[in-house]
């Protein structure tokens, strides 16, 4: 089935029909031919006889000689009738079975010396032989004195056996050009489509990508052209394949490198092109929306249709903002153009929670720098109009009164330096003085610092050290701000009885310090924000004695621990107890 739908098997069919039908007709024509030629040199030849063997009829009077003349002259397989002028018939004999059976009385029925009177004085006529189907062909003439005729009859059969033999050599000679076209035509369609196969496999190896495949160049026709284009248009293909794929790297990389989410959609909503960011949004809305695991998930969601629709509709950006799981998103949606007709959308979503919280923490500085400069800053105005106006009156009520205000100002002052120390250390211009000291008499003196206050609020403070090298390099200033805010906060958040326990590890290049207190702890929703500027833990962690801070200290903690290029965090379970730690790389020198 295949052979004859492919070109070879058309090809070669076509030839073989062409040649058939050319062959079907020239066979028809020779045959034709023949027959009319064979029937019209039988005629002349028994024409020519039959004059002969009556001229000698006309010239010789001797009965005898003329019919062993006729004997001797005539065809075995024809048959001779004499008519002499005294009415006497001769027939002769014939080889020829079908002719030995016509009897003389058939013989002068139909032998008409009256058709022989004409101008030609011959005749030439076809007659049935009796009981025969067989005809035979009559050929006669005429003295020219018009008194002795000659008639000569031969039989179809000779005729048609002649007719046989010719048919039979024209259909050979018609077989044996069938065979040889045959092998012609394939030998043809071989070669041409040869290329052609050639160039039909090599157009699927590119379909598979194989684009280094060439089709040999057999010839310098039109196949030979053909297949010089084909190679040419493969290098090009490949070409632009290759341009095509890094064009296409180049964006997948960009894309997957942006910051922003980013997805192209088609009119019907089907999500053709996402980037992770974007991919990470519509997790958290599908999440958010239930929606199921399949398919629906590579369509654009239902409740932001109306804004494709009005952006393919209207033709012109749009721009939403969008809340999900606790995270402020804003989408910019924008037509893609195919031409003039709108093809589809591109729409890029940017995570605006860190932008919206530094806004709200910028405001909330204000606020709280406020708030914390009112409160001093009023009790400062009350008492300074207290002494004024003499409500004071004896000395030690002024005192008392100059007391409050020296502490007030103090406050306020130890709030400013504070912030303005927290200012420089987050513009970066913190600068670190660092020494050689002794670790283990540097954490005995802070020990000794604290030990006064933790007896007298009733905790138990505890110093642990494993420490392998003795010297070590670093600012002692500000790690002792640190440990101080670090230590203070764990006495003033822990409840009478309870404990604070200092593990110092110094070992390699590494100094390790953990603060950890049984006091009330911080909820596990607080915990990110403890080192951010005013973060205060009255709303979750019990004071005494109605302590107050700033609410400065673990952010200027935690930038003078980056500054040595450390690391702080915190460990906190509510009414168990916290654990703040800090790592700082020093280095350090062994004693001589």
């Amino acid at each position: 089935m295949m052979f004859w739908r492919s070109v070879v098997g058309k090809l070669a069919v076509t030839i073989l029909l062409l040649v058939s039908f050319v062959l079907f007709i020239l066979t028809i024509l020779l045959l034709e031919f023949f027959e009319n030629f064979h029937i019209e040199e039988a005629e002349k030849d028994m024409l020519q006889t039959a004059m002969k063997i009556s001229v000698m009829a006309e010239q010789y009077q001797d009965r005898d000689l003329i019919t062993d003349t006729t004997e001797r002259v005539k065809d075995p397989s024809s048959r001779i009738v004499i008519y002499f002028p005294d009415g006497g018939v001769w027939v002769s004999g014939s080889n020829d079975e079908h002719l030995g059976l016509m009897s003389e009385n058939w013989i002068v029925e139909n032998a008409d010396k009256s058709e022989l009177l004409g101008e030609e004085r011959k005749i030439k006529k076809q007659v049935k032989l009796p009981d025969q189907d067989m005809g035979a062909f009559l050929v006669g003439t005429i003295t020219n004195d018009k008194k002795t005729a000659v008639f000569i009859y031969q039989s179809l059969g000779t005729m048609d056996q002649t007719k046989h033999e010719t048919t039979k050599i024209i259909l050979l000679a018609a077989g044996i050009a069938i065979v040889l076209t045959t092998i012609f035509a394939f030998f043809l369609s071989t070669r041409i489509t040869s290329p052609l196969i050639k160039m039909r496999e090599a157009a699927f190896d590119l379909t598979r990508g194989e684009f280094n495949t060439k089709v040999p160049i057999l010839t310098h026709d039109e196949i030979g052209e053909l297949a010089m284009a084909f190679n040419r248009m493969g290098r090009q293909l490949k070409f632009h394949i290759n341009a095509l794929r890094q064009e296409k790297e180049q964006l997948s990389s960009i894309l997957s490198s942006m910051a922003d989410g980013v997805v192209t959609l088609s009119r019907n909503g089907n999500m053709i092109v996402t980037n992770p960011p974007a991919e990470h949004f519509f997790e958290d809305w599908f999440y958010e929306y239930n929606y199921p695991q399949d398919e629906s998930r590579q369509k654009w969601p239902n409740e932001l249709n109306d804004v494709l629709q009005e952006v393919v509709q209207g033709e012109k950006e749009v721009l939403r903002e969008i809340s999900l799981q606790g995270r402020s998103w804003v989408m910019i949606m924008t037509p893609l153009y195919d031409q003039s007709y709108v093809r589809g959308a591109v729409a890029v979503i940017r995570d605006m929670t860190e932008e919206r919280r530094l806004d709200k923490l910028r405001k909330d500085f204000i606020a709280n720098v406020s708030h914390e400069l009112r409160t001093p800053i009023s009790m400062l105005q009350g008492y300074s109009e207290a002494i004024v106006d003499d409500i004071a009156e004896t000395k030690e009520e002024k005192n008392e009164l100059a007391q409050i205000i020296y502490e007030e100002s103090m406050r306020l002052s130890r709030l400013v330096n504070e912030l303005l120390d927290l200012a420089r250390m987050e513009a970066g211009h913190i600068q670190l003085n660092k020494v050689q000291v002794d670790v283990e008499d540097y954490m005995d003196r802070i020990s000794r610092k604290f030990k006064g206050v933790a007896e007298d609020n009733q905790i138990t403070l505890k110093l642990n050290k494993d420490i392998s090298n003795k010297m070590a390099v670093f600012d002692v200033d500000r790690i002792e701000q640190v440990l101080t805010n670090l230590i203070d906060n764990a006495i003033r958040h822990t409840y009478e009885g309870g404990y604070v326990v200092v593990d110092v590890t110094y070992h390699g290049d590494i100094l390790e310090v953990s603060v950890k207190d049984s006091g009330s702890g911080i909820p596990e929703e607080d915990l990110p924000f403890v080192f951010e500027r005013f973060y205060k833990a009255d709303k979750s962690r019990a004071r005494k004695n109605n302590a107050k801070g700033t609410g400065l200290g673990l952010s200027i903690a935690n930038n003078i621990v980056k500054a040595h290029d450390g690391t702080i965090t915190v460990k906190s379970k509510v009414n168990q107890g916290t654990t703040f730690t800090f790592k700082i790389p020093v280095d350090h020198l062994e004693e001589d």
